[in-house]
C-alpha cells in the first residue's frame, strides 16, 4: 500500500467569513496531497502527459468533522486504497497539528488519453509501481 503524510499551514485567503477554512479548499488540500504521494514515485503530471494520459477526478467524498481555521497546520494522511488497471482511488485523513480528526475524503481518478478524453490503461510503468508497493506494502517516508 502506498501512504504518505503532507502537511501545510492554511491561508488568509482561505477562510470564510465564519473565520473557517472554506469547504471548497479541502479539495484543493486532498489534490495537493495526491500529487506529492504519486511524484515520490515518479507519476506526477508532467510525467503522465509526456506519455499522453491525463487524471481526471471521476469522484470525490468527504465528511467534515472539525472545522479548521486560519494559520492551522494541517497534516494529509493519503493512501491507495484500491487501484484497477484504468482507476486510482485514494481515502484522505486530515488531522490538526493537535492530532484532532478534521476531515476524511476519497476521491478516484480515472486515466484517460490526453487528446480524446477517452479512458485507457493505465501506462506500465504505473501499474508496475502500484503492484510492486501493494504486494510488499510500503509507507512512504
Amino acid at each position: 500500500m502506498l501512504k504518505d503524510r503532507y502537511t501545510l499551514r492554511t491561508g488568509y485567503g482561505e477562510v470564510d467569513q465564519m473565520g473557517y477554512v472554506y469547504h471548497a479548499n479541502y479539495v484543493t488540500y486532498c489534490h495537493q496531497a495526491r500529487t506529492e504521494l504519486m511524484r515520490k514515485y515518479g507519476i506526477n503530471d508532467q510525467v503522465l502527459e509526456a506519455n499522453n494520459y491525463m487524471l481526471p477526478v471521476i469522484s470525490f467524498e468527504i465528511k467534515y468533522k472539525k472545522p479548521a481555521g486560519y494559520d492551522d497546520i494541517l497534516t494529509i494522511e493519503t493512501s491507495i486504497s484500491q487501484f484497477s488497471k484504468v482507476k486510482i482511488s485514494f481515502d484522505f485523513v486530515i488531522k490538526s497539528a493537535g492530532n484532532e480528526l478534521i476531515s476524511i475524503a476519497k476521491s478516484t481518478v480515472a486515466f484517460v488519453d490526453l487528446e480524446t478524453r477517452i479512458p485507457k490503461k493505465a501506462p506500465d510503468f504505473v501499474l508496475d509501481v502500484l503492484q510492486e508497493c501493494f504486494q510488499k506494502e510500503i509507507l512512504c517516508k
